[in-house]
């Protein structure tokens, strides 16, 4: 067990299902925890707990008594209680079973084998597998009538004993007519295969965890002060430790390149497919591999802190989370067990009762019935395609924040971008410099070429990069120093500098069409215009969002000139400019309420309007503001994967519609047919055991659908 602030994470052995996840979900929530999830496919349970919840000694206990136990080591193996993998109880109950198979078709062919016609035989093949099945399904049975569930575990359980019952008062009427040994093992032992397939398919949908965690170290090469260098568990390193990595290593934790020269691939992480170069005072990721090269980093964050281990818990926490149809699905769920006992017994009465079947064939017909059912389709078909779309969409370097995101993310009609940092790199450039009728040029563009030199903003740098290109004066020139004169230079943050009766930064309403300005004595000399480099890919991304019915908005802090020039480049309609941060509350605000509304922002500046739309979709880069800043969060800078995203969201709730529908045409045409007398118990037991693997195979299949 291990907590991260009042986050308890538990491992539970003996999860085999969805209906034993159910059962541990009900009880924790019983229980006053909150933010419960239970993925029975990876074993682990997490929630949050306050002071006035239960402790961990009494969770634990609750655990246990509901049939599962919770292991401290993440390694052990599951095996249940009584001993038996899901494997061994698979194998021994085939091998009792066949026999009962075999003697029931020679039997139905006319043939004689009188060894297997014989009650006691039948019994004495029948008693363990009902045992061991017994034991399995009951406890999920009994878990689940423990927190007042009803469960595909319950119909099983009924079915299987209620042919068993059956044949045992044959056998004390030696009445071989009444003798169903072969149909209560059959059940058992085709519930078990399907299961079995269930496992093996569902283990497919957990590879984006499973190859998340495999990038993590387990032990880290420090570098002593000494110089030494010494294996430690990764666990034990602390930010400020300086670690060596080299070529075909991990980088082990996130920290800045302090000493050497690598190239890492981070597509595990951000989706970049190709190596990126770090030099000194880069960033490093934790889990990127070393193409090449030999670093020594400074760790600046803790493995639990740290990017690889922030996106496991996020991919983990989508994976479990439930969009609304699977809450829909639920709500029928749990009314859908009652209601097919109901319908068993009507089938045994009505059946009975009116000549329509003999007592014997109606209530093979009311034990069809109970088989034939499967609320466990309906259970698994949001889960497991969720859990393949998630992994898929954060192998291609997009995070999601819960499974209900994905839904959203794929329903948005309107996707609302800010400007700079978003739509634009944020890098500036010169776009027109002006000079004042009457001034000399060369005489100018020294001087401001000088007075930049004082300031080390990002917009100084810029406008030094493009005067290189000018013709200066020379700075010793006569004319120069008489023009320039003395001054003491002064930097005002956010406003400029002042140099004796110079000014030189933000225009202030000088001149309305420039962003930056020189003046002498209030009188403008020169202006610049500052210009936003597009993002690559922005007007692509546009356009594909127009193809499929995403309305395009921008919504930025900037001039409407600008505003207005960006967006006939990247080919936006509609553009709100010139606001306020209250004014882009109240714009996404509205947005929202006539439609579902996503905001894209770089995750630093736009928090609050990233929290307020529908959607909150983040440029981060794989910061860790951006991985707190929005429900989606592309960790690469690339503007077009956001058209990806909603592709595989698309295809995501695409495939769970197709599961749901599947389970409930299933459903829907089977009950009819077993209450008529047109499957038998054992062909019922059959098409429910392989309608879940019908369902994981559609999510499993998500992983290459375009």
């Amino acid at each position: 067990m291990s907590s991260h602030t009042d986050i308890v994470e538990l491992r539970v052995d003996g999860m085999d299902c969805n209906n034993c996840a159910q059962s541990i979900h009900r009880y924790l929530e019983r229980q006053g925890l909150e933010d419960v999830l239970v993925n029975f496919q990876t074993r682990e349970v997490r929630y949050r707990r306050d002071d006035a919840a239960a402790d961990a000694a009494t969770i634990r206990a609750g655990i246990h008594k509901l049939g599962f136990r919770v292991v401290d080591d993440a390694a052990s193996e599951s095996v249940p209680s009584w001993g038996l993998t899901a494997q061994q109880r698979l194998l021994i109950c085939a091998a009792l079973t066949l026999p009962l198979l075999l003697g029931h078709f020679l039997m139905v062919a006319g043939l004689n084998v009188s060894w297997l016609e014989n009650g006691w035989t039948q019994f004495a093949l029948a008693l363990p597998v009902y045992l061991i099945g017994g034991l399995h399904f009951g406890r999920s049975t009994l878990a689940g009538l423990r927190e007042r569930l009803l469960n595909m575990d319950v119909l099983i359980f009924l079915g299987a004993t209620a042919a068993f019952v059956y044949s045992m008062i044959g056998l004390a009427l030696r009445e071989p007519r009444f003798y169903f040994f072969e149909t209560a093992a059959t059940i058992i032992t085709l519930v078990l295969v399907g299961n079995w397939l269930e496992a093996r398919a569902v283990q497919r949908t957990t590879t984006a965890i499973g190859a998340l965690t495999a990038l993590r170290p387990e032990r880290v090469t420090a570098v002593m002060p000494s110089g030494t260098l010494v294996q430690l568990p990764v666990e034990q390193v602390r930010p400020g430790t300086q670690v060596r990595a080299n070529t075909g290593d991990k980088i082990p934790l996130d920290g800045i390149l302090r000493q050497g020269g690598v190239a890492v691939n981070e597509s595990m992480l951000t989706g970049e497919s190709l190596p990126v170069e770090k030099t000194i005072g880069d960033t490093l990721l934790g889990g990127s591999l070393v193409v090449y090269g030999q670093a020594t980093l400074e760790v600046t964050r803790a493995y639990r802190d740290g990017t690889l281990a922030r996106i496991i818990d996020l991919v983990k926490t989508a994976q479990a989370d439930k969009p609304e149809l699977q809450r829909l699905a639920d709500r029928i769920s749990a009314i859908f067990v009652p209601v097919v006992i109901g319908i068993s017994v009507l089938t045994f009465l009505i059946g009975w009762l009116t000549g329509y079947a003999t007592p014997t064939q109606a209530l093979m017909n009311a034990i069809a019935v109970l088989l034939i059912s499967c609320p466990c389709a309906m259970g698994l078909a949001t889960p497991t395609a969720v859990m393949v779309g998630v992994g898929r969409l954060a192998r291609a370097g997009v995070l999601i924040r819960g499974g209900s995101t994905v839904e959203k993310l794929a329903g948005i009609k309107t996707m609302v971008f800010d400007k700079t940092g978003t739509l634009t790199t944020g890098a500036l450039r010169v776009g027109d410099y002006r000079v004042a009728k009457g001034q000399d040029p060369t005489l100018v563009s020294r001087l401001i070429f000088e007075l930049e030199g004082y300031s080390s903003h990002p917009i100084a740098s810029s406008i030094r990069d493009f005067l290189r290109k000018q013709e200066l004066a020379d700075p010793q020139r006569k004319a120069y120093r008489a023009f320039a004169g003395a001054y003491t230079v002064h930097e005002t943050a956010g406003s400029g500098i002042t140099a004796g009766a110079f000014f030189l930064g933000a225009s202030g309403g000088v001149d309305e069409q420039a962003d930056v300005v020189l003046t002498r004595d209030g009188e403008l000399m020169a202006s610049f215009t500052l210009v936003d480099e597009v993002r690559e890919g922005a007007a692509a991304v546009i356009d594909s969002l127009r193809k499929e019915g995403v309305e395009a908005v921008m919504l930025t802090g900037d001039r409407q000139q600008k505003a207005d020039r960006l967006a006939r480049t990247v080919g936006i309609e509609t553009v709100h400019a010139g606001q306020r941060p209250d004014q882009k509350l109240a714009r996404i605000t509205a947005l929202s309420q006539s439609q579902p509304t996503a905001m894209v922002g770089d995750g630093i500046n736009d928090a609050a309007a990233l929290s307020r739309a529908d959607l909150g979709i983040s440029l981060g880069g794989a910061s860790a503001v951006a991985l707190d800043a929005a429900q989606v969060v592309l960790m690469r800078d690339d503007i077009s994967l956001l058209v990806q995203a909603r592709h595989i969201a698309a295809l995501t709730v695409r495939t769970i519609r197709e599961s749901l529908f599947w389970a409930f045409s299933y459903n829907i045409v089977a009950i009819p047919l077993a209450a008529l007398g047109y499957l038998n118990p054992m062909w019922a037991a059959l098409f429910m055991a392989f309608s879940d693997v019908v369902v994981i195979g559609n999510a499993v299949r998500l992983k290459h659908r375009q």
